[in-house]
């Protein structure tokens, strides 16, 4: 049994983040509606690298996050909407959304009016900023969130300056957040009996996911700075250029960077390396650092990735995301999962016996749940037409 199966999660969310936090609920067994305006769908259904997939609104933005999920497509603006969606609310557990605050009040999605159906309501909101402060309005997305958190100036080189994080980082973050606060709140209903409203912000998580440069920040007065793909103090912990392709190594602790040297053929600069105080391995670096990039020169990465972790030294040969997608490594893990149509979707990045999460199915087109949701609230066949033919549903 999946730890949250029993549990149903209506979700509200568009883009990355929110979707992303009810994917992961999903996948951890709670039934997942994702409940979309028939005439303004999310977003991301005509987003992606595959045209023709934007084209019929099943974008691979959308599939990324989707799996599992059932689709409602509900008119939250008509009032027979609304009824229909207060039913909803009465029958669920959780309810995640990103709208901004004036969609919520037009809505009638407010914390303490949707509690009047539903008391015991884990009621969870994503937002760029939180509902709290004097940017509480302000839009953003990831991109914008990394500029205001000082993640995106933490990034790159003295030379570049700032340079964005590829992945949405924040977004996911941010999904991640929200999934264990609600878990969290969940867990503490089944002690108390009460719902909870949990507010996240990707800005917070921002510095959740730079808690050690926020922490370094505030004691020395100055940010981390950006040192692209070497470490200004320990020259073992850094990428060089081999024979063939980039090495990253990851020898961080003295021990590491000793075996590392050792298995590099070099013992008494392994010896040394070992005997240098900590706070002294800077002043090491150029002269291993010019060791370092003529010797690896001498072999491929994949060569040396071999070797050095045969010697139990951290090291990788720098990688496109198409060569990681087919290594040994990722069979039998849950975070790569069959769902047809000879695509694998993210499951989760853990492995936890009979209660693994399962993604179960690819993303479901718009749609595709309406009918057997509002059949499964205990509305009669006419009235299921009433509102297909009025676009309240569809």
């Amino acid at each position: 049994m999946r730890f949250l199966e029993g549990v149903r999660v209506l979700d509200l969310t568009h883009v990355y983040a929110g979707p992303f936090c009810a994917h992961q609920m999903g996948a951890m067994g709670a039934e997942v509606i994702k409940i979309e305006a028939p005439d303004k769908p999310d977003m991301t259904r005509a987003e992606g690298a595959d045209a023709e997939a934007n084209a019929q609104g099943y974008g691979l933005g959308y599939q990324a996050h989707a799996g599992g999920k059932k689709s409602l497509l509900l008119d939250l603006k008509a009032p027979e909407g609304q009824a229909v969606f207060a039913r909803l609310v009465a029958s669920a557990d959780v309810i995640v959304q990103n709208y901004t605050s004036h969609c919520l009040e037009d809505l009638g999605l407010l914390p303490e009016q949707l509690a009047q159906h539903n008391p015991k309501l884990i009621y969870c909101m994503l937002s760029g900023f939180g509902r709290t402060g004097p940017k509480a309005n302000d839009p953003a997305y990831d991109n914008v969130i990394q500029a205001f958190s000082g993640m995106m100036a933490s990034n790159g080189t003295p030379d570049t300056g700032p340079v964005r994080i590829g992945p949405p980082v924040v977004d996911y973050g941010t999904g991640l957040q929200a999934a264990m606060a609600i878990s969290s709140a969940l867990f503490a209903r089944e002690r108390t009996g009460q719902g909870a409203v949990i507010d996240v912000s990707m800005l917070d998580a921002a510095l959740m996911l730079m808690s050690a440069n926020v922490v370094a920040t505030q004691v020395t007065g100055q940010a981390p700075r950006p040192n692209g793909n070497r470490d200004k103090e320990y020259a073992c912990y850094g990428a060089y250029a081999t024979a063939d392709g980039t090495l990253m190594v990851g020898a961080y602790t003295n021990a590491q960077a000793a075996d590392l040297m050792a298995a590099l053929g070099d013992e008494a600069r392994a010896e040394a390396i070992a005997a240098t105080p900590r706070a002294a391995l800077g002043e090491r670096v150029a002269e291993d650092e010019a060791w370092l990039e003529a010797r690896l020169m001498e072999k491929t990465a994949a060569e040396w990735e071999g070797l050095l972790n045969a010697q139990h030294v951290p090291a990788a040969r720098v990688r496109r995301i198409e060569e990681t997608l087919q290594e040994a490594q990722l069979e039998g893990r849950a975070v790569l999962q069959d769902v047809g149509n000879d695509l694998r979707l993210p499951g989760a990045g853990f492995i936890a016996g009979g209660a693994t999460p399962v993604v179960g199915q690819a993303a479901p087109e718009a749609g595709a749940d309406s009918r057997a949701v509002l059949d499964g609230l205990g509305l009669e066949a006419a009235e299921i037409d009433a509102l297909f033919r009025a676009g309240i549903s569809a």
